[in-house]
């Protein structure tokens, strides 16, 4: 379970001059800073001084992994802005190295000339009970287990997400919407394969996520119950593919995601420690 708090925490970011910005981390077990993070950060950089406007696409390629104690530098590059579109790329950095970099569209409400939109199928299942805890909920539906590598089945997964509590306002309700579509693509593409499971990413398997896009559709709540309904449709290579929907409880598509991720052998460490990433 992630906490709220001190993920609204890493969301204050600290401006240091006009469009730059440092930040902390989140601490995880893995030793590296998780990528749901900076794709939170990344939309709050990008939308700062962006009145009327909300994210429409986020993508974000993730260079090298960064380091949990040490502050984000982030650089905010203005590349257009215009009455119905602006467009930024926001640097990540430590040390002087790039960690990330984020492709940020921006868009004005407008409307419709045509609409349509998928509707799930088959039918969602009823979403979990609330429950009064202000942190990250998620629910995989079908109590999948993707941990344990001797149970295995299709590369598809259901998952319900919401961040009891969170602020109302669109900035943030994208932001944490961003943060908890990371997670569970790369056990998604795992299932079919016996012997693999998520317990042994960074620990006998190396495993990351490479580059990960967020589309947001329509206005949406990060306090209400929502459905990511995911799909692996390629592994091979070291590397697998999966893509997802987000839907509200009444069936509105709200968003859709796109992942590249890393999934291999460790390699062995020469001195007979821990093996790198």
């Amino acid at each position: 379970m992630i906490d709220l708090d001190p993920v609204l925490d890493t969301l204050a970011l600290e401006r240091v001059a006009d469009d730059r910005y440092r930040a902390g981390n989140l601490p995880f077990s893995t030793g590296v800073v998780f990528g749901g993070q900076i794709l939170a950060q990344a939309i709050v950089a990008a939308l700062v001084g962006q009145d009327g406007k909300s994210v429409k696409t986020i993508h974000t390629v993730f260079a090298r992994g960064g380091v949990p104690d040490k502050p984000m530098e982030i650089d905010v590059d203005r590349m257009h802005g215009g009455r119905t579109f602006s467009s930024s790329t926001v640097t990540f950095s430590q040390d002087g190295k790039v960690r990330s970099r984020s492709m940020v569209l921006l868009s004005a409400e407008e409307p419709d000339l045509i609409r349509h939109a998928d509707t799930p199928t088959p039918a969602l299942s009823p979403a979990p009970i609330d429950k009064a805890v202000r942190r990250l909920q998620s629910v995989i539906v079908g109590d999948v287990d993707l941990n344990t590598p001797d149970l295995v089945g299709p590369p598809d997964l259901d998952v319900w997400s919401r961040w009891a509590d969170a602020p109302g306002d669109p900035a943030t309700s994208q932001a944490l919407i961003a943060f908890a579509s990371e997670s569970f693509l790369i056990g998604t593409a795992m299932r079919p394969h016996e012997g693999v499971g998520q317990s042994l990413g960074h620990v006998t398997l190396s495993t990351g996520v490479i580059s990960h896009t967020v589309t947001f559709h329509q206005p949406c709540d990060a306090g209400s119950w929502l459905l990511s309904r995911l799909h692996s449709s390629y592994a091979g290579g070291g590397r697998a593919y999966g893509h997802g929907d987000v839907f509200t409880e009444d069936g509105r598509l709200i968003a859709s995601l796109v992942q590249d991720s890393m999934i291999r052998p460790m390699a062995p460490a020469p001195d007979g420690s821990r093996p790198k990433l």
